[in-house]
């Protein structure tokens, strides 16, 4: 990764150390002071505050450069929501992944409607600047609704057994949530999702998918 994509200008530690414990924080299930405790192993002194306060600052601009590096989105999409609770109030995170598993976008929203899914749709399609030729959902009408209204003639396959892609996605989101033992705020939550499902990509995306495969850890 160019050193000039992303200014650590006024840090006292080296780029590569401050992209590297954002890198193992994100990428896996590591809590803050076992980040702290792995580089204190390494002679690298640094208190589990300065490591939530890189990944606060860092691991939005690191999610951006490595979204960058991916290449067009196949034309599938499949798209699901799962419930999430913070601070005992339900919201829900929408999802999508085209057919290789790649994610393509995440959104936290307080409710599961027509509305929250014609969000998500306009966005990826804002982002990616394209419609794609299908898109697999289960069978939440709100869905359909949405389709209908924001693009027509999109194909539109809506059965529950048909879209394990985007349900199996949510496992890592699940399992990370575990070892973080729940979220603060949405503002965080949404933060580290954008962050953890760009650096998921960058690793365990098919090489075809990605133009320059890099480790966000290395090269910074």
């Amino acid at each position: 990764m160019n050193s000039s994509s992303i200014s650590y200008k006024r840090h006292r530690f080296p780029s590569q150390i401050i992209a590297h414990a954002v890198w193992l924080y994100v990428r896996f299930n590591l809590s803050l002071r076992e980040v702290e405790e792995m580089l204190l192993q390494r002679g690298i002194d640094v208190s589990y505050e300065t490591i939530r306060r890189w990944a606060i600052k860092f691991g939005p601009q690191i999610a951006r450069f490595l979204r960058r590096q991916q290449g067009r989105p196949d034309d599938v999409w499949h798209l699901d929501e799962v419930v999430v609770k913070i601070s005992g109030r339900k919201y829900w995170l929408w999802r999508a992944v085209d057919q290789h598993g790649v994610v393509l976008d995440e959104i936290l929203q307080p409710k599961r409607d027509k509305r929250a899914a014609k969000r998500l749709l306009r966005r990826l399609m804002k982002r990616l600047g394209f419609i794609p030729k299908r898109i697999i959902t289960d069978k939440l009408r709100s869905y359909g609704a949405a389709t209908r209204e924001i693009a027509p003639r999109l194909e539109h396959w809506s059965h529950k057994g048909l879209n394990n892609r985007a349900e199996n996605s949510h496992l890592p989101f699940r399992n990370r949530e575990r070892a973080m033992q729940g979220y603060r705020s949405p503002g965080e939550l949404q933060r580290f999702v954008t962050t953890h499902s760009a650096v998921r990509n960058c690793v365990s995306a098919p090489a075809h998918r990605l133009n320059n495969p890099v480790s966000p850890s290395r090269g910074i």
